[in-house]
């Protein structure tokens, strides 16, 4: 078992990236199934959940918009308008409530100053200088602009988290501590631009981070990938996916 784990191993490292990128993909998708990213029912509901959910789990982030949703502010204009108190009351589920509640106004005002509050508007300037308008923003980073970019404007750009360092960095493809722009391009670059693509390859990424792939004590014998991964192919207990 161990020998055929280790020709599988050498055979997947001598693959072009491309192709690698594309086999992990069919694995986890076997494996996981259609991830059905984003849940929400509007555009506008996908980028309020993005600011949400950073550093909280998701069922957080789901009681925290409905709050939103109930208080009638899932609305630009009407998110804008809101003041900073009501909407830390609301989104208090979602933690770091303070913090949240000023990137979400922040976000709000922008769309309604900028462009009028028209999301299709917004999605239609060119995304590189988009991107570079949201990183602008109070609070919003690169995970959370290309959440927006991708999961709300359905415009093809990788989203990357540290699930995605983490996982590909032990499958060898990323080195030891890459950064988010390392990890993006190596996506981008050897992906076809496809945002639907993008967009079921990063929810499988965090569903195998959350499955199999933790920071400690990963689960390596229920992953996926095991055989393709350098550092299980020397472990005893690791079995083969099949």
């Amino acid at each position: 078992m161990k020998d055929e784990m280790t020709r599988a191993a050498g055979a997947a490292a001598e693959e072009p990236i491309s192709e690698k990128l594309m086999h992990i993909y069919d694995r986890l998708f076997r494996a996981f199934g259609p991830q059905h990213w984003w849940p929400a029912e509007t555009p506008f509901e996908v980028i309020v959940g993005a600011i949400l959910t950073q550093a909280v789990s998701w069922k957080n982030v789901v009681a925290a918009i409905s709050n939103l949703k109930d208080a009638g502010l899932l609305d630009p204009r009407a998110l804008a308008a809101a003041s900073e108190e009501t909407l830390k009351a609301l989104v208090r589920p979602a933690g770091y409530y303070n913090a949240k509640a000023k990137k979400l106004r922040c976000f709000a005002r922008y769309l309604v100053d900028r462009w009028g509050g028209d999301l299709e508007a917004m999605f239609s300037t060119p995304v590189r200088r988009l991107r570079e308008e949201l990183l602008g923003l109070h609070g919003i980073g690169p995970e959370t602009a290309d959440s927006i970019l991708l999961y709300a404007g359905g415009l093809p750009v990788f989203v990357v988290d540290a699930y995605t360092i983490r996982a590909f960095g032990r499958l060898g493809l990323l080195r030891s501590g890459a950064s988010y722009e390392e990890a993006q391009g190596m996506f981008m670059r050897h992906l076809p631009e496809d945002s639907a693509l993008f967009n079921e390859y990063h929810a499988l990424i965090v569903e195998l981070g959350k499955s199999c792939c933790a920071k400690r004590s990963p689960r390596c014998g229920a992953c996926p990938l095991g055989d393709l991964c350098p550092g299980g192919v020397t472990d005893p207990l690791r079995t083969s996916p099949g």
